[in-house]
């Protein structure tokens, strides 16, 4: 993800904008006014990429801006026929540590920012889904297909939470746990609107700013015209 140094320049995205149709301007807002960073999601290892793909296909539909990937043994590709173009629009940061911890990062990175880390898992003592606290500001991470979240995750997690089952099986698949997770949290945190859920207007301006330019066609170029513009 692109950091803009200061506020961003207004004039910037009005040269821009002027590339971009009214009507896909108009998504954007709407969707920027839906973001949010309050709730998040880690994946941990995951063996198939079309998995982690729809994971955050599911993050972009709920409205999450970041989603975070531990690569162990696995490195994650986005996989454009699953993403149906979610990897575009949200923020990944990967994970990779081969002489420390992966997972050490990740986790610390979140804590830093006030995330409760929560590790997915139906573990002896695992909090329900149902009792989850939606004003609480929270990461979600999944384990990959095989084995669940590792040892290393359960231990350095907040806690660990589950979605009750009523069948023979003890789980669903991963795309379908983020989504089942993602509409109860989202549904939820709504309904109470905790502080601070959406992005700030910084924030939103910077996302404007990065998506218009993976919108216009050699955006670094007109870019480059604008600031020559000012020098005049």
């Amino acid at each position: 993800m692109e950091h803009e140094d200061g506020p961003v320049d207004q004039g910037l995205l009005d040269y821009l904008g002027q590339y971009i149709t009214d009507h896909k301007k108009s998504v954007m807002d709407r969707v920027l006014e839906e973001r949010t960073r309050h709730f998040t999601v880690v994946l941990e290892d995951i063996y198939k990429p079309h998995n982690a793909s729809a994971v955050l296909r599911t993050c972009d539909c709920f409205g999450l801006q970041d989603i975070h990937v531990i690569e162990k043994t696995n490195q994650y590709k986005v996989n454009p026929y699953v993403t149906r173009g979610a990897s575009e629009w949200v923020d990944i940061y990967k994970y990779y540590s081969p002489q420390g911890s992966a997972v050490k990062d990740c986790f610390g990175s979140l804590k830093s920012e006030g995330y409760r880390v929560l590790a997915t898992s139906p573990s002896p003592g695992a909090l329900s889904i149902h009792d989850l606290d939606p004003s609480k500001k929270t990461a979600l991470v999944f384990g990959n297909e095989h084995e669940g979240v590792s040892e290393e995750v359960q231990n350095q997690a907040d806690g660990t939470v589950y979605i009750p089952m009523l069948g023979f099986t003890e789980s669903f698949n991963i795309s379908v746990s983020a989504s089942i997770f993602l509409y109860d949290l989202v549904r939820k945190a709504k309904e109470r609107l905790p502080h601070n859920y959406y992005l700030s207007e910084e924030d939103k301006q910077k996302l404007r700013l990065k998506w218009y330019r993976q919108v216009v066609k050699r955006s670094k170029l007109h870019e480059k015209m604008y600031r020559d513009s000012l020098k005049k």
